[in-house]
């Protein structure tokens, strides 16, 4: 099998090869929702490091892996949905996973349409069986890793120890004179760490996990406040709508979305100013009409306290949307 036609299998038909070197390889996958981004780099046979960028609410993958993979995931912002049959479970902001993957279509969910993160993708059929052979001292067994964190469940989700914790913020911040070797460093510390982690029954699964009706209920109420983007809605409306409690459709909305119904409207409406202030010419006043404000300092406020900008700032910074991913840096050559 070929290079691409391995990516092909892992990422699906769809995903564009943005651009490859000899260090690292720029996927990109893209739908009416948003974009993903994912830079790529080799660390050993059979061992990647993925940096995540998404400005998307879902990614549709029409196929999963061939093969034996597990993957560990770090959350920096955001939230990203996992699911398992009839179970739904959400890694957030400073969270870690480890969980395998299947061969079969699935569609990655990322409630907040934002997520930053980084993820250590190891396929067990083409990586070594005992990484002592790349460093004599580290004797961890990638198959051994798999076996220890999902062989109760196919998913681990845990906050991180102090030491696992500093280094995954580490590989946010790395040197590019420095980082071919600073990722293999770390990458076999990462998992020195997660082989000797001492306690898995702190699995947060079940603590974690979400009923469908509770989801669907959420994601209806969320599809339905974007198509209302311009009007102000109120809970009480809501539960008249979809006929369910104030305490049920607030409790539902903030497990999926892990904020208030309020603070998501109005995160929702500022992305999508955001989005209006790159590619359209409107003024500020008739993006902000489209947001539901009649008072251009209201919605000037509201903006800032958002992106953290004012809406002026933001168009004249003129930065196009994938410099501003946390993975950038990664990107350059």
């Amino acid at each position: 099998m070929t290079a691409t036609e391995r990516e092909k299998n892992l990422y699906g038909r769809s995903v564009q090869i943005v651009s490859r070197s000899e260090e690292q390889i720029v996927y990109k996958l893209t739908d009416k929702s948003g974009d993903v981004l994912m830079t790529s780099y080799q660390i050993f046979p059979g061992v990647e490091l993925i940096y995540n960028d998404v400005h998307a609410r879902r990614c549709y993958v029409e196929r999963a892996p061939r093969g034996n993979y597990i993957e560990i995931n770090h959350c920096r912002e955001g939230r990203i949905e996992f699911t398992f049959h009839e179970d739904y479970f959400y890694l957030t902001k400073g969270d870690f996973s480890l969980n395998v993957k299947h061969e079969s279509p699935h569609e990655s969910y990322f409630p907040l349409s934002h997520y930053h993160g980084v993820s250590v993708l190891i396929d067990l059929d083409r990586a070594p069986e005992n990484l002592n052979c790349i460093l004599e001292d580290i004797n961890v067994s990638p198959k051994e890793l798999g076996e220890k964190f999902c062989n109760d469940s196919f998913c681990f989700i845990a906050r991180p120890t102090a030491q696992l914790e500093h280094l995954f913020w580490e590989l946010y911040s790395v040197p590019i004179s420095i980082r071919k070797g600073f990722f293999k460093i770390k990458v076999l510390e990462l998992l020195l760490h997660l082989f000797h982690y001492e306690d898995t029954s702190q699995n947060e699964i079940c603590k974690r996990s979400v009923k469908r009706s509770s989801v669907n209920l959420a994601k209806n109420v969320c599809n339905y406040l974007t198509e209302h983007m311009e009007s102000h809605i109120t809970i009480t409306e809501l539960g008249e709508i979809f006929h369910v409690s104030q305490t049920t459709l607030k409790k539902s909305f903030k497990d999926v979305y892990g904020v208030s119904i309020y603070s998501f409207i109005r995160r929702q409406k500022m992305q999508v100013a955001a989005l209006l202030l790159r590619q359209t010419e409107s003024t500020v006043l008739e993006i902000a009409g489209k947001c539901g404000y009649d008072n251009g300092s209201k919605f000037a406020g509201a903006f800032k306290n958002v992106i953290g900008m004012t809406p002026n700032e933001y168009r004249n910074t003129h930065v196009e949307e994938d410099i501003l991913h946390f993975g950038a840096v990664y990107v350059e050559n």
